[in-house]
């Protein structure tokens, strides 16, 4: 009942699971800085209870005992100067914002939002104008004459705003620099497959399918959506607990990060106890929101990182979109060390009780190149850098992978124009496919691309 008397932008927290409120409320402005002002509040409580109540200046030297007056006009000077640090600290934050949308991706603005240092630093400025501003009102009511805690606490206070200005200065220049910028989103999505996916789905993945109940499938009962939306988050822990109780398997139709209409197949389940399962009990357990989360979608962090490459090609700037490459692939590594690329999760006896709607390395491979190459297409430079990136990655990886590596690039020359290529662009651009070809086993397959690209440029210089 009292939910209902809430503004809705504070009802949705309490709505939210754990794990969904801390990942909005570390995405908001407002969350660190609250937490500043409650605490200069009590600072300040604490400083006037301590300066009125015991009087330290008697029991201290007089050089650092200031007057009530003194005090009054050190606190009300100070007022003015924490301010303007931090009206100058939201303008560099709107600029910093602006060029992030502006020149990278409107997607990253949460990634600059929700870094720590820059809450951190726009909580001690509301934090420190909030305490001056309590004491400067305490201070003039009072019929007290000399004060110690008091102005001592104000100088600190203006010395830290002052450092805490020039550091966040320092802070967006360095987080702006394209290097910065894509190392923080690989480390981000590294983060979330490492110590996210990896603990909550690898624990519970098996390769071995075992007993599928496929006798019991012809009386699978579907659970279809309530609302539109995005897949958000799945409590995967508590639907195989669920499912082991209610002896069924779950197997779902789409894929976290999807966008499903009302009335879509959201799951599906059968088994010995499926016609006594309660199924809005699974609903429950699936959150469906109006945008994308990074919380449990590996895929959307490197779809930023794919943004980033493509704006960058829109943008010809090169370096940036060459970085992001690297990145990407140094992303693809930390995918398959960490993610097993089945669609099975089990319960505690071995039996498999979700499936995954299915993903394959082909999928992230695709999901991470596939809008750079597609882009990029006309930009023989940056495709030589691509691929020489996959060909790292394939050296890095078990030789299953390279076919589908050897294939994603192989797709480049079907759809390259030859008579647009210099002939030092298509020497280097050839080199790096040899090596590919080299580390993949596909020498007869790069033998039969090169006679066929060859043909084309020559073809090309002919009619020139």
């Amino acid at each position: 009942m009292l939910l209902n008397l809430l503004p809705p932008s504070v009802k949705k927290y309490f709505l939210m699971t754990r794990r969904e409120r801390k990942y909005e409320m570390q995405s908001t402005l407002w969350y660190m800085p609250l937490f500043y002002i409650l605490l200069s509040s009590f600072m300040a409580g604490t400083t006037l209870f301590l300066d009125l109540y015991y009087d330290p200046s008697l029991y201290v030297p007089d050089v650092i005992s200031i007057s009530a007056n003194a005090t009054q006009m050190l606190v009300s000077t100070l007022i003015g100067g924490i301010l303007t640090l931090s009206a100058f600290t939201l303008n560099s934050l709107l600029v910093v914002l602006t060029t992030f949308s502006a020149q990278f991706s409107p997607r990253m603005l949460l990634n600059f939002v929700s870094d720590r240092r820059t809450q951190h630093a726009l909580g001690v400025f509301n934090g420190n104008f909030v305490y001056v501003l309590f004491v400067f009102l305490f201070i003039g009511s009072t019929q007290h004459e000399q004060f110690v805690f008091v102005p001592l606490f104000t100088i600190g206070l203006a010395f830290s705003s002052a450092m805490t200005f020039v550091y966040f200065i320092n802070h967006a220049t360095t987080w702006m620099q394209v290097h910065n910028i894509t190392d923080t989103m690989k480390e981000n999505s590294r983060h979330l497959v490492k110590n996210t996916l990896g603990k909550e789905l690898e624990i519970y993945r098996t390769e071995e399918p075992g007993d599928l109940m496929k006798e019991h499938q012809r009386d699978r009962r579907f659970l279809t959506t309530s609302s539109n939306g995005y897949l958000q988050l799945v409590d995967y822990r508590a639907m195989i607990e669920e499912a082991r109780r209610d002896d069924v398997i779950v197997r779902f139709h789409a894929q976290m990060g999807n966008f499903v209409l009302k009335g879509n197949r959201l799951l599906s389940v059968w088994g010995p106890g499926s016609a006594d399962v309660d199924l809005e009990k699974y609903r429950k357990m699936i959150k469906i929101g109006h945008k994308e989360m990074e919380l449990q979608d590996i895929q959307l962090g490197m779809h930023k990182l794919a943004e980033l490459a493509v704006k960058a090609i829109g943008n010809n700037d090169p370096k940036t979109a060459i970085n992001t490459v690297h990145q990407m692939g140094e992303l693809m590594i930390s995918v398959t060390d960490y993610i097993t690329f089945t669609p099975y999760l089990n319960d505690k006896s071995k039996q498999v009780r979700i499936i995954l709607f299915s993903e394959t390395f082909e999928s992230y491979l695709y999901k991470g190149f596939g809008f750079i190459r597609y882009y990029a297409r006309k930009d023989h430079l940056l495709m030589t850098e691509l691929i020489k990136t996959i060909s790292k990655i394939a050296e890095s990886l078990h030789e299953s992978k390279h076919s589908m590596l050897w294939d994603f690039c192989a797709d480049i020359f079907v759809h390259l124009e030859a008579e647009d290529i210099y002939k030092l662009d298509r020497t280097f651009l050839l080199k790096a496919m040899q090596h590919l070809a080299e580390v993949t086993g596909e020498i007869d397959d790069y033998d039969r691309i090169e006679a066929a690209f060859l043909q084309k440029a020559r073809g090309a210089e002919l009619r020139a």
